[in-house]
């Protein structure tokens, strides 16, 4: 049978799915990698070991189909950089999305520079994961880093330039990027300026269907037939709207991984300043607006973890975990939890905000801090949902994928939160199933993006009871941030400098 393999690379894992031509999944593998913190804020990891885990899924597919794929596309994480020498190999490891050092750097040019001319151009947050940002604060505190930097490039570009030699980077990791103009799709020089590089140490820029050929041999990919169209394709997030169908106006597309980003497409960008929403692209034509949130899963891994004392969590602890708050109602009876553990991204962009359960008493249980943590997190997508609808996006309905939609308890939680229909597309990787959508039509094999089946589709609805009980805790969870931001950044600073030894 044959087959396109979508590939998705992600934080913690890369995701190989295959797509027939039917569209339809077949089958996956996935190969995992260490994410390390040398210093507090740091969040880096070893592009060799994702290079090395995208050559496994492939020849694992390859080996489970019984032959080459028809095509192979590509998805990937955002934010992500790496400073790379002449050949394509990193200097320092490579700095993920979740990676705060340069949150100063963000906030000096917010305050003094042109960070919000920036923002309004390129449709990148200005924010420690931009890689401007993150280019910026290596010039500063890693001078001869910098300039042994011959390209500064993103993973995808990493595993691009180890199949084919060249540094080309597609529209829509590139509009993520802090450094591209949304709109004429060119290198923005006032971004350029501002992390003190020359468009020279960027990739050229491509079409997310631009496509190669599979070279003749590949160490690692052996059993890729050579000539074979290898797409560049899209980021993860753009791909996922792909991927779930949510391409039509008033669709959303909600994921739940490690982290969280509610998005949805648009013929145009849509910004709103206060909230700093994203615009990316999908391709030439279409606009993916939205915001991310930092914690997503991690906080429930966290918070399970502890009430549990292990360090390994099996599907039965969480399985246990929501049987357990199943039967308490909205709200946890009293208990709110600010899910900020990693910083926070939208809508309020701040690197030193931390985690907060408010409103704990002695008669509140670990079933209680659950339900509260897992409400949190959906408050925080609530957060994003409204400032997204205040820009002017109108969403109906949601789309959802990621880990968490194997919950019903946190699906219900969602869909009372945010009073949306949420429509449950499909349990396997969003993203790379939207990776391989693209390639059929990037290669001709469709005349438009083939877009998923939802008429069958689980579907779940919002109690009008819970969603007004959420809507009168939310008017409180929203007003916890700005009431304790001076000192959750005044304890920060506390933190940080008892543990420097100096």
């Amino acid at each position: 049978m044959e087959y396109i393999l979508g590939i998705d690379i992600g934080t913690g894992s890369t995701k190989g799915v295959a797509v027939d031509l039917q569209y339809k999944p077949i089958g996956s593998s996935q190969s995992f990698y260490p994410t390390s913190s040398s210093e507090p804020g740091y969040s880096e990891q070893d592009p060799l070991l994702i290079w090395e885990a995208c050559c496994k899924v492939i020849t694992e597919q390859i080996n489970l189909r019984g032959r080459s794929p028809k095509i192979i596309s590509l998805s990937c994480a955002m934010h992500s950089l790496i400073a790379a020498d002449s050949r394509g190999e990193a200097i320092i490891p490579m700095m993920t999305w979740a990676d705060n050092r340069a949150a100063d750097f963000a906030d000096e040019l917010l305050l003094h520079g042109s960070g919000t001319e920036i923002y309004l151009k390129t449709g990148t947050p200005v924010h420690a994961m931009s890689p401007l940002c993150k280019i910026g604060w290596i010039r500063i505190h890693l001078p001869e880093v910098f300039s042994r930097t011959e390209k500064f490039i993103s993973i995808k570009e990493y595993i691009w330039f180890k199949l084919f030699g060249v540094f080309e980077i597609d529209h829509s990791v590139a509009s993520c990027t802090g450094l591209m103009d949304l709109d004429k799709l060119c290198w923005y020089p006032a971004a350029l300026t501002a992390a003190g590089i020359q468009e020279k140490q960027l990739s050229e820029l491509v079409s997310t269907t631009f496509y190669r050929t599979f070279p003749d041999a590949i160490p690692g990919m052996e059993g890729v037939t050579a000539g074979i169209p290898v797409v560049i394709g899209a980021t993860d997030g753009c791909l996922a709207n792909l991927g779930t169908g949510a391409v039509a106006p008033g669709i959303g597309a909600l994921t739940i991984g490690t982290s969280g980003a509610l998005r949805v497409a648009a013929e145009c960008s849509r910004f709103n300043k206060e909230a700093m929403t994203f615009s990316y692209r999908l391709d030439e034509k279409i606009y993916i607006n939205g915001g991310p949130v930092n914690n997503g899963g991690i906080a429930l891994k966290w918070q399970l973890k502890n009430m549990l004392g292990t360090s390994q969590l099996s599907e039965e602890d969480y399985e246990t975990a929501f049987c357990s708050i199943s039967d308490l109602g909205p709200g946890a009876d009293g208990l709110l939890f600010l899910p900020y553990l990693q910083g926070e991204r939208a809508p309020v962009w701040d690197a030193r905000s931390c985690g907060v359960f408010f409103g704990l008493r002695l008669s509140h249980t670990p079933s209680h801090m659950t339900r509260a943590v897992i409400e949190g997190i959906c408050f925080a997508l609530e957060d994003v949902l409204n400032a997204l609808q205040q820009s002017g996006q109108q969403v109906d309905k949601i789309h959802v994928s990621g880990g968490f939609v194997s919950s019903s308890v946190w699906l219900q939680i969602l869909a009372d939160i945010t009073g949306k229909e949420l429509v449950m597309v499909s349990a396997d990787d969003a993203s790379a199933i939207g990776a391989a959508l693209l390639a059929a039509k990037a290669t001709g094999l469709a005349s438009d993006y083939p877009l998923p089946d939802v008429q069958g589709a689980r579907r779940i609805y919002p109690d009008k009871k819970g969603h007004q009980k959420y809507m009168e805790i939310f008017e409180v969870y929203v007003k916890l941030y700005p009431a304790l931001k001076e000192q959750m950044h005044r304890l920060h600073n506390l933190s940080n400098s008892s543990a420097d030894p100096g």
